[in-house]
């Protein structure tokens, strides 16, 4: 029987059949010993096939392919790679201007690994009832930064219910992810948007000013107004995996509205009579995106020395 992927913990899943019950998987052997790089060969978002039974216990047998997934590799030097979530529709990238600090860095990582799979992100302003003014001022500008990139930003406030009903909407009939930082408040804005829901939530750490884990697995929940959100846990870092130097531009999306550089396979970092630098100097890209494109393009040639 075919079913849906709805929680994985590594050691096992938790599977909606087609008829609509809930069942735990184990993974087939033949998982183990495939030749894959990910930490994770299922994940959530993922269709199956299960083997039931009950004396022996179900197995996930087969995996169906996969439309598209977001993937992070860790930003040091492990080759391996992590699924988040698969089959996605659209991606909220959660952001917050301090407690904790979400940078331009892991903003700009996480837009281009989307981009690279074909899933559109919005960027979403949380915890807006207890900004002050410097906050307030540093999403003004990352507004900016972000709108004229081409990506959809919202303010919204989980605890306080501040632009639920616009989050709603724009929600209805997706499977959607919510991803960002540990403490961003992913699962309180989850439970805003579903009075059925209670996922646990955990204060900011004293010590640090940073999230602490509560959620440790990626989860997937039906809302009640028609639609899937995966809840996923807190990333530090994130690195790009499989991108090389020349698709790399490809993936800063107010890039390709400018394509007139000497060179076709202009990089835009050391060329001649570059567009997209010239465009950063007369202000038409923001200087902070192309520094981190730049950053992330050194990182890259740097990874194959």
């Amino acid at each position: 029987m075919t079913g849906l992927v709805y929680k994985s913990t590594g050691s096992f899943y938790k599977i909606k059949l087609e008829n609509g019950s809930f069942v735990d998987c184990k993974l087939s052997g033949k998982f183990r010993i495939q030749d894959i790089n990910s930490t994770n060969p299922i994940c959530v978002g993922d269709q199956v096939l299960v083997d039931l039974n009950e004396s022996s216990g179900n197995v996930i047998k087969e995996l169906f392919e996969r439309k598209n997934y977001v993937v992070r590799k860790s930003v040091k030097l492990s080759k391996q790679f992590h699924i988040i979530a698969s089959n996605i529709n659209l991606c909220f990238l959660i952001v917050t201007p301090k407690n904790p600090e979400t940078s331009t860095m892991f903003i700009d990582r996480f837009l281009a690994s989307t981009v690279s799979y074909g899933i559109d992100t919005l960027i979403l302003f949380n915890k807006i009832d207890n900004y002050d003014l410097k906050s307030k001022e540093i999403v003004k500008n990352l507004e900016e930064i972000y709108t004229s990139a081409g990506y959809k930003t919202i303010s919204v406030s989980g605890k306080k219910k501040i632009n639920i009903d616009i989050l709603k909407s724009i929600m209805i009939g997706n499977t959607c992810v919510f991803s960002g930082h540990s403490g961003v408040g992913k699962s309180t804005l989850i439970n805003s948007l579903d009075s059925d829901l209670n996922i646990k939530t955990s204060p900011i750490s004293d010590s640090n000013l940073t999230g602490q884990h509560t959620t440790t697995f990626s989860q997937m929940y039906d809302l009640e107004f028609g639609s899937k959100i995966i809840d996923t846990p807190g990333i530090k870092g994130f690195g790009l995996y499989n991108v090389n130097k020349h698709e790399l531009k490809d993936y800063f999306k107010e890039f390709l509205n400018i394509n007139s550089c000497k060179f076709n396979n202009c990089t835009h970092n050391h060329e001649p009579d570059c567009e997209i630098k010239k465009s950063v100097d007369n202000g038409l890209i923001s200087r902070s995106r192309y520094n981190n494109y730049i950053s992330m393009l050194l990182e890259i040639e740097n990874s194959f020395r």
